[in-house]
């Protein structure tokens, strides 16, 4: 098993799957709180990497396309403090990072995982039932039907029709974007037989969003959403099974030399001091077992 626990949190690899617990350093994110701890597993994953800083670096995983409706959800464009797939590293801790790093990549390969886009969600979404409260209002999901309330900032063109309610059967979609320099953002819901003409301030089915603290936290409405809504790949003819790695297996011995070296390189990592004693031997076992 790797692990790595700093103030941002702690990651968790256990062979199968990553399990993400964010910190409770006063920095760690509304959003990350609240989305809590995740668990990822291995076939979700395109990737992982880690990034040397001056101060600290960063692990970042990089999960399949469809795998995940948080991600599909923001598209990308939640910011880093706000992303539950990046950690902040302590610069004395860059050499674990590494080594986790390096453990989660070899168990891709050696589990042939590929990294082309799925046609099924392989993450759950955030719990329900769901709710969050930025800009002119307040979005809910309990898994049936979509609840905006509105508040005293809200225009009176939008205001005056009441809370909305719309059932996820008439859901035809979601967006979710934050706010940006001069342009606000929003959480909007594209409703069967009402076009998305109007701007998020007039328009009954969104939230304006000013770029706020709480802002982000609608995303985690927009993914508990989107985890309910048929896949966006099911009709572009994505396969529904998870691809595996096709062509030719390597040979045993290039992935008995592989885990040789791993072996060679944490011996150094520990006379560095890098590795304790504990995490050496716990790394010498995960890579001795694939042996």
């Amino acid at each position: 098993m790797a692990e790595i626990i700093q103030k941002d949190g702690t990651w968790a690899f256990d062979g199968d799957a990553l399990r993400l617990t964010p910190g409770r350093d006063k920095n760690v994110s509304l959003l990350r709180r609240e989305l809590g701890e995740l668990v990822v597993p291995l076939g979700a994953l395109a990737g992982v990497s880690f990034e040397q800083g001056r101060k600290s670096g960063r692990l970042r995983l990089r999960l399949r396309d469809g795998a995940d409706p948080l991600t599909q959800a923001t598209g990308g464009r939640l910011a880093e403090p706000n992303d539950p797939y990046q950690l902040t590293v302590e610069s004395d801790r860059y050499g674990v990072a590494e080594y986790f790093a390096d453990e989660v990549r070899n168990a891709l390969l050696l589990d042939g995982v590929s990294p082309d886009p799925v046609a099924e969600y392989l993450l759950p979404g955030p719990p329900l039932p769901v709710s969050a409260s930025a800009g002119d209002g307040t979005a809910g999901f309990d898994g049936e039907r979509v609840r905006l309330e509105w508040n005293w900032k809200t225009e009176n063109a939008k205001a005056n029709a009441g809370t909305r309610t719309i059932p996820l059967a008439d859901v035809l979609g979601v967006e979710w974007q934050p706010a940006a320099g001069l342009e606000n953002g929003y959480l909007r819901f594209l409703v069967r037989g009402a076009p998305a003409t109007a701007t998020p301030k007039y328009d009954p089915n969104a939230v304006e969003l000013w770029g706020f603290k709480k802002d982000p936290l609608m995303a985690l409405v927009a993914a508990a959403v989107q985890a309910r809504l048929p896949h966006p790949a099911a009709e572009a003819g994505v396969r529904k099974e998870p691809p595996r790695l096709t062509g030719e297996p390597e040979p045993a011995e290039s992935e008995h030399d592989a885990l040789l070296r791993r072996l060679r390189e944490l011996g150094e990592l520990h006379r560095d001091g890098v590795l304790t004693d504990e995490e050496f031997t716990l790394a010498k076992q995960a890579v001795l077992k694939r042996m």
